[in-house]
């Protein structure tokens, strides 16, 4: 994945770099997005990015991230989503774990598939809410993102310690940030 140096614009200007940048690479860069993409909720997931119109913008659920760091999400064939993406397959997706840690912003480039092998085994029973026919649904499409660009913010030592060292800093009056922020490559 290509480093992105202008994503380093962190909110945090009280601590030198080197305390709150850490680029996380192969194995570590991949168990942090997954572990955030699948720990949140939902995923903003936007299309249509590079027209010069407004962004399209949907929540979504990722599915999988799988070995190599693609995000799989499912959509309808017929969708407005589909066919932005088969026009202009560059995406843009946004996580957010918790209220203040575990957050990705990931570029990428989605792949639209109907593997219907694959959709058997991300195939999940809530999902009928969306496609009515079942995993055998015939408007079922899967978006396989290949994320291009991702950076991460988190905290170095969990919320809870994140939470303690904000609650000191705002007696003390000193600055104990324990954030972290950087990019992931694989």
């Amino acid at each position: 994945m290509e480093n992105n140096e202008n994503s380093r614009d962190s909110s945090n200007n009280t601590q030198p770099t080197d305390e709150h940048i850490k680029t996380l690479e192969g194995k570590e860069a991949l168990e942090k997005l997954k572990h955030i993409a699948t720990k949140a909720e939902n995923c903003f997931f936007c299309t249509n990015i590079k027209t010069g119109l407004p962004v399209s913008v949907r929540p979504m659920a990722v599915l999988d991230v799988d070995d190599e760091g693609n995000l799989w999400f499912m959509s309808m064939k017929d969708s407005t989503k589909n066919a932005e993406i088969a026009a202009d397959p560059f995406t843009h997706l946004f996580f957010q774990e918790s209220t203040n840690s575990g957050f990705l912003n990931i570029y990428g480039i989605t792949e639209i598939s109907t593997d219907q092998e694959k959709i058997d085994e991300l195939w999940k029973p809530l999902l009928k809410v969306w496609f009515q026919g079942g995993k055998d649904d015939f408007n079922i499409s899967l978006l396989k993102v290949v994320p291009t660009n991702v950076y991460y913010w988190d905290n170095k030592h969990g919320d809870m310690v994140a939470f303690a060292k904000m609650a000191a800093s705002v007696v003390t009056g000193k600055t104990m940030d324990d954030s972290v922020e950087g990019n992931l490559d694989f």
